[in-house]
């Protein structure tokens, strides 16, 4: 057994998502569990414009699936993003007005999240310790000068 200290769960999990872009991938997800969801709606709520059948539950079922593939393969994130926007505009004419717009726009913004996660990434540095940073500069510099 190793000598290093033993990280608890949430810090093991905090660890996992930063490594990920795991909001992009939950809110896809969550997008096309929301829609699947609302196809099972009672009649009087349904709209069903456009298509109906199959592909009113294939579209949702891929933006669960991308939306997972994007938690655990995030290497592929480029075509899972594009993928799963194509899938959430889809669901508008599918799947009841994107399963009420909630869906679809869950699904268009977990895409467009993933779409622009850069791994790898140093950290920002707040406007606040940028700004003292710099009046650290100053004061030394005015210091050495007198």
């Amino acid at each position: 057994m190793p000598d290093r200290p033993r990280r608890g769960p949430r810090l093991a999990f905090r660890g996992w998502r930063a490594r990920r872009p795991f909001w992009g991938g939950l809110l896809l997800a969550l997008g096309g569990g929301e829609i699947l969801f609302t196809e099972k709606a009672s009649l009087k709520v349904v709209l069903h414009i456009g298509m109906q059948g199959l592909a009113g539950y294939l579209l949702p079922t891929l933006m669960v699936l991308l939306g997972l593939l994007i938690l655990f393969n995030p290497s592929q994130r480029l075509f899972y993003s594009l993928t799963g926007i194509l899938l959430s505009l889809g669901t508008w004419l599918t799947s009841n007005l994107g399963g009420f717009f909630l869906g679809l726009l869950l699904g268009a913004i977990g895409s467009c999240l993933t779409f622009g996660w850069v791994p790898d990434q140093e950290p920002r540095v707040s406007r606040r310790k940028r700004r003292k940073q710099a009046r650290a500069l100053t004061s030394e510099g005015a210091q050495g000068t007198a």
